[in-house]
């Protein structure tokens, strides 16, 4: 029979092992600790993610943002101004599509640690950027109603549009980053055709 004394000696060394092997075992919250931060690491920053970019990306996303709001007021101005179902189904399909591209501008351009509501103010730069609408012209379209509208209007975004594929293709030339260059390539074959619609609705 084993003695009370080498019972105890035998307790002891089973403790301390125990108190050992703790020491050396990191806790539940270290192990989730380090797989987190293993997780920050290899996801990288948002810059990375989103691309190489340079000074042309940064410079078609800074002017297609007022360009793509002023297109936005003009759309206002038809559904107030004009009656005509086709403009105003026109008008529409420019809203839906310029709407969001606004919005992944911005965020482009917050990945690249520009600030896009500095960029959409579009006070003074009437001929900085190409199509632009002078105020002169934004003032008549808001006082004329009907078929006077509609001929204005039309004539304002034809130009309008050719601005913007003007940029497109400048942004396609020398642009780097793949996100850009691939709205840039939409801008072109969207707003090209939506130019010929409105050329055909100004020979009718």
């Amino acid at each position: 029979m084993t003695s009370f004394p080498m019972r105890i000696a035998a307790l002891f060394v089973a403790f301390a092992a125990a108190l050992l092997l703790s020491a050396c075992t990191p806790s539940t919250e270290e192990a989730a600790g380090d797989g987190h931060t293993d997780h920050t690491h290899s996801s990288g920053s948002d810059s990375a993610e989103h691309g190489p970019h340079n000074a042309a990306d940064i410079s078609f996303a800074q002017n297609m943002l007022p360009h793509h709001k002023q297109a936005l007021e003009l759309v206002d101005l038809a559904r107030g101004n004009s009656t005509d179902p086709a403009l105003l189904e026109l008008a529409g399909a420019i809203a839906a599509a310029q709407g969001p591209e606004i919005g992944q501008m911005s965020e482009m351009l917050r990945t690249w640690g520009e600030n896009p509501d500095a960029a959409m103010d579009h006070s003074g730069h009437d001929m900085a950027m190409p199509g632009m609408v002078d105020t002169a012209t934004m003032q008549r379209l808001e006082s004329l109603r009907g078929a006077e509208f509609d001929t204005l209007w039309l004539q304002s975004m034809i130009s309008h549009h050719e601005g913007a594929v003007e940029m497109a293709r400048t942004e396609l030339a020398d642009g780097d980053n793949p996100e850009a260059k691939a709205l840039a390539e939409h801008i072109v074959s969207t707003q090209e055709a939506e130019i010929t619609q409105m050329k055909q609705m100004l020979e009718g």
